[in-house]
């Protein structure tokens, strides 16, 4: 008899346990889309952004999907949190974006091409007049900032963000 009691209590706590995931009271993790676009003199670079659905404590999302073209070339993946882009090192990216203004960190987001070239947007607050910038770095890579080669650029580019779907 004890023994059919523990089996009955059992089975009661595995329907209970099971019955939460078929009838959907656990959350789903959500995510947001956004198009995402810059220009500058001889670049145009846009795609699509997936970050998860709520803003850090500064109102800045975390981006973990890229998609896109840069100049007629594909983007390829994006550069992970805490990496700088070969070439631009020590720059590490963070890749936070914003609804609003400004929408990069100075630490931007980073990403690759389908040739191997890197490419790091963000915001430069410490400029005189602070604005957005694009580094460009394309193989061979010399590691510093400094070390940039004659493909490699630092240009001042027109940045814009749009969440495009909600969860």
């Amino acid at each position: 008899m004890k023994n059919l009691f523990i089996v009955s209590a059992l089975s009661v706590v595995v329907l209970f346990i099971t019955s939460g995931f078929t009838f959907g009271t656990m959350q789903t993790a959500s995510a947001l889309t956004w198009n995402w676009n810059y220009a500058a003199a001889g670049v145009t670079a846009n795609g699509t952004f997936t970050t998860n659905d709520t803003p850090d404590s500064l109102g800045f999302y975390q981006i973990y999907e890229i998609t896109g073209i840069r100049n007629g070339e594909t983007i390829t993946g994006l550069q992970p949190v805490s990496i700088p882009i070969p070439g631009n090192e020590p720059y590490h990216v963070d890749n936070l974006i914003s609804s609003h203004s400004p929408q990069l960190t100075v630490k931007g987001f980073g990403y690759t091409t389908a040739t191997g070239n890197y490419c790091s947007p963000f915001f430069a607050d410490f400029l005189p007049k602070p604005g957005y910038l694009e580094v460009f770095s394309v193989p061979p890579f010399v590691t510093g900032a400094e070390n940039f080669g004659i493909e490699d650029s630092e240009l001042s580019i027109n940045f814009s963000a749009t969440i495009i779907t909600k969860p």
